[in-house]
């Protein structure tokens, strides 16, 4: 019986280590969301405002002005922009995302992932370590750009991804990311990036939008729309990485909670072999009181 304590009591001790752990990781992830949800407040009505801007430049188009970057091709070849987190330890973050990731591939697109006709750019380690096992059409050229992100790191993969897609190297460009809502929620979101689209939103106000373009119309398209497009990736970036932070934030906490539930249980059975073994030995010493008795 003594043995049996020894390990209740063992156990007992490695759960609240595990705990002390997880309580140190929730404060951490706690620090690092309140740092992403400043970054994503700030930039988030910046970007919106430029996309509103955007879709009204592409619906107010004249005849005589082109933007490749709006132009419909058939599509032929695709490029899926998938953005996961580096590490772990952040509930089914990863796996959503994943998830998402496959269906696009294998339901949308599954007739030009057999031709070989579709590419991956992965961001972030966990897609490419699920992705490079699976499939041979996995680009690992930006896998760790999701580490410290920055408007200058996000602008360069935005720019390469709109320079192949001006050399038609891809018909459409999809991102696959999480919207950040809250510390509990994320919204998995698959976004068309290339070609630019436009919303119903913008479509209705760019009627009344009469814009003056100085000095002139089509110079200032072709400076301006790349920009708004790098921000828009920028942000996307950034939503990721503040859901990440959320998603393990509350994974810790609940494995914080978890593991006080099962010091809880484990110190009640802990309390129940003790109990028992005390009565096993008074048992046995009033049986040999009562034999010395006898005797």
């Amino acid at each position: 019986m003594s043995g049996k304590l020894k390990e209740i009591k063992l156990r007992i001790g490695a759960v609240k280590d595990t705990q002390q752990i997880t309580k140190a990781m929730k404060m951490v992830s706690a620090s690092k969301l309140k740092r992403a949800q400043d970054a994503i407040k700030q930039v988030r009505p910046y970007s919106e405002k430029l996309n509103e801007v955007l879709g009204n430049i592409v619906t107010g188009l004249d005849d005589d002005i082109s933007l490749s970057l709006a132009k419909e091709r058939k599509v032929e070849r695709v490029l899926v922009v998938l953005l996961t987190s580096d590490r772990g330890l952040c509930g089914a973050f990863n796996a959503n995302l994943i998830k998402r990731a496959k269906g696009l591939i294998d339901e949308k697109y599954k007739d030009l992932a057999d031709s070989g006709n579709i590419s991956l750019m992965t961001i972030g380690k966990k897609g490419y370590d699920f992705f490079r096992k699976k499939v041979d059409f996995v680009n690992d050229e930006f896998v760790e750009s999701i580490a410290k992100p920055t408007f200058a790191k996000n602008a360069t993969i935005a720019e390469l991804i709109i320079e192949a897609f001006e050399a038609n190297e891809f018909d459409r460009v999809e991102v696959i990311y999480s919207k950040f809502k809250n510390a509990a929620v994320q919204d998995f979101s698959v976004e068309q990036f290339l070609p630019i689209q436009v919303n119903a939103k913008a479509a209705e106000g760019a009627s009344n939008n009469d814009f003056v373009y100085e000095p002139n119309r089509a110079n200032i398209l072709e400076d301006l729309v790349p920009r708004i497009l790098k921000t828009y990736f920028h942000t996307m970036v950034l939503d990721n990485v503040a859901s990440e932070h959320g998603a393990r934030m509350t994974s810790m906490d609940n494995a914080t909670s978890n593991c006080d539930e099962l010091v809880n249980d484990l110190t009640i059975l802990y309390n129940r072999a003790r109990q028992a073994a005390i009565t096993t030995e008074l048992t046995e010493i009033v049986s040999g009181a009562a034999a010395l008795e006898a005797s």
